[in-house]
């Protein structure tokens, strides 16, 4: 069974609420890691403690968002063998499971609605990677990061 750390800063939590719901109607185990109410807080110590759960193999796979969700995907991919992507609608959410086997979802509650944050969230959880030509290519990646 998949499990999935979740967070948002103080700009992401109607959304986090949604995609929490998506999870549970798709029986996916799942952990919140906050943030607790719309007070300010700073995206990275949200962004940074979700992308580590996922890099150790605590969690398959992440999901966060603040405002423009920009900041969260900048913070997570600094973290050693995340592969996050900011995505703001369904195609690329499925391209970005499919070819770059991303394992960590960004968005952004003010660029997008609920329904649509759901809907990507959706398509992205059940989507997998395709393999093939693309594991070359997030090897690369991997082998970069490496050295």
């Amino acid at each position: 069974m998949m499990k999935v750390a979740i967070a948002s800063d103080h700009g992401g939590i109607l959304i986090r609420k949604e995609i929490i719901k998506v999870m549970e109607e798709l029986n996916i185990e799942y952990k919140d890691f906050g943030c607790g109410d719309e007070s300010s807080v700073d995206y990275p110590d949200f962004a940074v403690p979700v992308a580590e759960k996922v890099a150790s193999g605590e969690f398959d796979r992440g999901i966060l968002v603040c405002g423009t969700g920009i900041g969260m995907s900048i913070a997570a991919n600094k973290v050693k063998g995340i592969r996050c992507a900011l995505v703001h609608d369904v195609f690329s959410a499925r391209m970005t499971r499919l070819h770059n086997d991303t394992n960590v979802l960004a968005m952004g509650e003010r660029v997008i609605g609920a329904g649509l944050a759901r809907e990507i969230a959706k398509v992205w959880l059940e989507t997998e990677f395709e393999g093939g030509r693309h594991t070359r290519r997030i090897q690369k990646i991997s082998d970069y990061e490496n050295r």
